[in-house]
Protein backbone atom coordinates (compact mmCIF):
# COMPACT_ATOMS: atom_id res chain seq x y z
CA UNK A 1 0.00 0.00 0.00
CA UNK A 2 2.83 2.37 0.87
CA UNK A 3 4.57 1.61 -2.44
CA UNK A 4 1.38 2.40 -4.35
CA UNK A 5 0.97 5.70 -2.51
CA UNK A 6 4.61 6.58 -3.24
CA UNK A 7 4.15 5.67 -6.91
CA UNK A 8 1.07 7.89 -7.18
CA UNK A 9 2.95 10.72 -5.50
CA UNK A 10 5.87 10.37 -7.95
CA UNK A 11 3.58 10.38 -11.00
CA UNK A 12 1.64 13.39 -9.72
CA UNK A 13 4.84 15.30 -8.92
CA UNK A 14 6.52 14.63 -12.26
CA UNK A 15 3.33 15.32 -14.20
CA UNK A 16 2.90 18.61 -12.35
CA UNK A 17 6.53 19.47 -13.13
CA UNK A 18 5.91 18.76 -16.81
CA UNK A 19 2.86 21.02 -16.82
CA UNK A 20 4.80 23.80 -15.09
CA UNK A 21 7.62 23.53 -17.61
CA UNK A 22 5.11 23.62 -20.48
CA UNK A 23 3.52 26.74 -19.01
CA UNK A 24 6.25 28.86 -20.62
CA UNK A 25 5.04 27.74 -24.04
CA UNK A 26 1.48 28.69 -23.12
CA UNK A 27 2.33 32.04 -21.57
CA UNK A 28 4.65 33.39 -24.26
CA UNK A 29 2.07 33.71 -27.08
CA UNK A 30 -0.49 35.11 -24.64
CA UNK A 31 1.92 37.76 -23.38
CA UNK A 32 2.95 38.72 -26.91
CA UNK A 33 -0.74 39.16 -27.82
CA UNK A 34 -1.17 41.36 -24.76
CA UNK A 35 1.85 43.45 -25.75
CA UNK A 36 0.48 43.86 -29.25
CA UNK A 37 -2.89 44.95 -27.87
CA UNK A 38 -1.13 47.36 -25.52
CA UNK A 39 0.88 48.92 -28.33
CA UNK A 40 -2.26 49.27 -30.45
CA UNK A 41 -3.97 51.00 -27.53
CA UNK A 42 -0.94 53.24 -27.07
CA UNK A 43 -1.06 54.12 -30.75
CA UNK A 44 -4.74 55.06 -30.47
CA UNK A 45 -4.10 57.14 -27.35
CA UNK A 46 -1.23 59.00 -29.02
CA UNK A 47 -2.84 59.49 -32.41
CA UNK A 48 -6.45 60.18 -31.55
CA UNK A 49 -6.58 60.96 -27.85
CA UNK A 50 -3.46 63.15 -27.72
CA UNK A 51 -2.92 61.59 -24.30
CA UNK A 52 0.41 62.08 -22.49
CA UNK A 53 2.55 58.94 -22.21
CA UNK A 54 2.24 58.53 -18.45
CA UNK A 55 -1.57 58.80 -18.56
CA UNK A 56 -1.84 56.47 -21.55
CA UNK A 57 0.43 53.96 -19.80
CA UNK A 58 -1.72 54.04 -16.67
CA UNK A 59 -4.86 53.42 -18.71
CA UNK A 60 -3.24 50.58 -20.64
CA UNK A 61 -1.97 48.97 -17.42
CA UNK A 62 -5.54 48.90 -16.10
CA UNK A 63 -6.73 47.08 -19.24
CA UNK A 64 -4.12 44.32 -19.23
CA UNK A 65 -3.52 41.23 -17.13
CA UNK A 66 -0.40 40.55 -15.09
CA UNK A 67 2.56 40.52 -15.73
CA UNK A 68 2.34 42.67 -18.89
CA UNK A 69 0.30 45.31 -17.06
CA UNK A 70 3.19 45.67 -14.62
CA UNK A 71 5.43 46.86 -17.46
CA UNK A 72 3.12 49.75 -18.32
CA UNK A 73 2.41 50.52 -14.69
CA UNK A 74 6.15 50.68 -13.94
CA UNK A 75 6.67 52.84 -17.04
CA UNK A 76 3.99 55.26 -15.89
CA UNK A 77 5.53 55.37 -12.41
CA UNK A 78 8.97 56.09 -13.85
CA UNK A 79 7.56 58.94 -15.93
CA UNK A 80 5.73 60.34 -12.89
CA UNK A 81 8.97 60.27 -10.88
CA UNK A 82 10.49 62.59 -13.44
CA UNK A 83 12.74 60.20 -15.31
CA UNK A 84 15.29 61.82 -17.65
CA UNK A 85 13.46 60.65 -20.75
CA UNK A 86 10.77 58.26 -21.90
CA UNK A 87 13.56 56.04 -23.26
CA UNK A 88 15.21 55.77 -19.83
CA UNK A 89 11.89 55.17 -18.10
CA UNK A 90 10.98 52.43 -20.60
CA UNK A 91 14.35 50.68 -20.26
CA UNK A 92 14.21 50.76 -16.46
CA UNK A 93 10.66 49.44 -16.48
CA UNK A 94 11.55 46.70 -18.95
CA UNK A 95 14.53 45.59 -16.85
CA UNK A 96 12.43 45.64 -13.69
CA UNK A 97 9.64 43.48 -15.12
CA UNK A 98 11.58 41.27 -17.53
CA UNK A 99 12.13 38.36 -15.14
CA UNK A 100 8.38 37.96 -14.63
CA UNK A 101 7.68 37.68 -18.37
CA UNK A 102 7.87 34.47 -20.41
CA UNK A 103 9.39 36.22 -23.40
CA UNK A 104 12.63 35.58 -25.25
CA UNK A 105 15.60 37.82 -25.94
CA UNK A 106 14.26 38.69 -29.40
CA UNK A 107 11.11 40.20 -27.88
CA UNK A 108 13.27 42.07 -25.38
CA UNK A 109 15.23 43.60 -28.24
CA UNK A 110 12.03 44.62 -30.06
CA UNK A 111 10.66 46.26 -26.91
CA UNK A 112 13.97 47.92 -26.14
CA UNK A 113 14.22 49.27 -29.69
CA UNK A 114 10.65 50.53 -29.42
CA UNK A 115 11.49 52.29 -26.16
CA UNK A 116 14.35 54.16 -27.80
CA UNK A 117 11.85 55.99 -30.00
CA UNK A 118 9.31 56.84 -27.30
CA UNK A 119 8.64 60.52 -26.81
CA UNK A 120 11.27 61.65 -29.30
CA UNK A 121 9.29 61.91 -32.52
CA UNK A 122 6.09 63.58 -33.63
CA UNK A 123 2.84 61.62 -33.62
CA UNK A 124 3.13 60.36 -37.21
CA UNK A 125 6.69 59.09 -36.74
CA UNK A 126 5.72 57.57 -33.40
CA UNK A 127 2.89 55.73 -35.12
CA UNK A 128 5.36 54.30 -37.66
CA UNK A 129 7.61 53.05 -34.86
CA UNK A 130 4.65 51.47 -33.09
CA UNK A 131 3.62 49.72 -36.30
CA UNK A 132 7.19 48.48 -36.76
CA UNK A 133 7.21 47.04 -33.24
CA UNK A 134 3.79 45.47 -33.88
CA UNK A 135 5.11 43.82 -37.04
CA UNK A 136 8.08 42.36 -35.16
CA UNK A 137 5.84 41.16 -32.34
CA UNK A 138 3.47 39.58 -34.83
CA UNK A 139 6.34 37.53 -36.25
CA UNK A 140 7.41 36.60 -32.72
CA UNK A 141 3.87 35.57 -31.91
CA UNK A 142 3.79 33.24 -34.91
CA UNK A 143 7.08 31.69 -33.77
CA UNK A 144 5.77 31.34 -30.22
CA UNK A 145 2.59 29.64 -31.39
CA UNK A 146 4.61 27.27 -33.56
CA UNK A 147 6.89 26.43 -30.61
CA UNK A 148 3.85 25.94 -28.41
CA UNK A 149 2.24 23.53 -30.87
CA UNK A 150 5.51 21.66 -31.24
CA UNK A 151 6.68 21.43 -27.63
CA UNK A 152 3.87 21.93 -25.12
CA UNK A 153 2.22 18.52 -25.42
CA UNK A 154 5.58 16.77 -25.59
CA UNK A 155 6.82 18.36 -22.35
CA UNK A 156 3.59 17.53 -20.54
CA UNK A 157 3.84 13.93 -21.72
CA UNK A 158 7.50 13.73 -20.76
CA UNK A 159 6.63 14.76 -17.22
CA UNK A 160 4.15 11.92 -16.91
CA UNK A 161 6.42 9.40 -18.63
CA UNK A 162 9.38 10.39 -16.46
CA UNK A 163 7.25 9.56 -13.44
CA UNK A 164 6.38 6.15 -14.85
CA UNK A 165 10.04 5.48 -15.65
CA UNK A 166 11.06 6.48 -12.15
CA UNK A 167 8.47 4.14 -10.66
CA UNK A 168 9.69 1.26 -12.82
CA UNK A 169 13.29 1.90 -11.82
CA UNK A 170 12.45 2.08 -8.12
CA UNK A 171 10.33 -1.06 -8.01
Amino acid sequence: MLKLLGAVFIVVATTWTGFEMAKIYTERPRQIRQLRAALQSLEAEIMYGHTPLHTASQQIAKQLAQPVSTLFSAFSDQLDKGSDSAKTAWEQSLKKVWDTLSLKKSEYEVLKQFGETLGIHDRISQQKHIKLALTHLEASEADAEQAQAKNEKMIKSLGFLAGLLLILLLM
